[in-house]
């Protein structure tokens, strides 16, 4: 994962009044905590960090008044109604320092004929440096046979990066299509029987 470049800037209003003002002047207010140290608020430009964090665990390389800093991104505050990012909390790190993420599972290929995949844990954790941070962890089904289970052992995971979920934890599970089949039936019943109902009606 590469690290996005930013500029930020040093605040020392708080509030909702100045949050309000900063996102109609196109900054975020964030903050960033860490390694025992006081938390530093700052603003991020709005357009460049809403960019920037579209991938989970996104790694900063923030500028902060000439200052530089490593931050992972840790939370995203946002508008439940206009999805628009309101905060960001940001993890300090250094470079070759190892930090615990939870990282998505990406699921590719096609099970077998006649079969359905539920991804039973949509994210795993892992421990990794926060340079070296992947941005998901894939695992292929193509071809697995109902009653096939793939666990948190079974993924592939990058040099360097540990395992933290219980290895025995199920992420994907196959099965029979079953209960598709039998609504596929349902509605084809439904669907034969609307023309005999439709039928006996205009003969009454």
């Amino acid at each position: 994962m590469s690290e996005q470049k930013l500029a930020a800037e040093l605040r020392t209003e708080f509030g909702k009044g100045y949050a309000r003002r900063a996102r109609m002047a196109n900054l975020i207010p964030a903050v960033i905590y860490g390694h025992g140290e006081a938390p530093v608020h700052i603003t991020l430009p709005a357009k460049a960090t809403t960019l920037a964090v579209r991938t989970p665990n996104a790694l900063l390389s923030l500028d902060i008044n000439g200052e530089a800093r490593l931050a992972l991104v840790k939370d995203i505050q946002r508008d439940p109604i206009k999805q628009i990012i309101e905060h960001i909390d940001l993890l300090n790190v250094r470079q070759g320092e190892k930090v615990t993420v939870e990282v998505p599972v990406h699921v590719e290929g096609e099970s077998a004929p006649g079969t359905v995949h539920n991804l039973e844990l949509t994210t795993v954790s892992v421990e990794a440096e926060a340079t070296h941070l992947p941005e998901t962890l894939s695992v292929s089904i193509e071809g697995r046979a109902a009653g096939e289970h793939i666990h948190a052992s079974d993924l592939a995971l990058p040099k360097g990066v540990t395992l933290l979920t219980d290895a025995e934890a199920l992420v994907v599970n196959v099965s029979e299509a079953t209960v598709v089949a039998e609504e596929e039936g349902e509605q084809a019943e439904a669907a034969g029987e609307a023309p005999e109902a439709a039928e006996e009606a205009a003969a009454e």
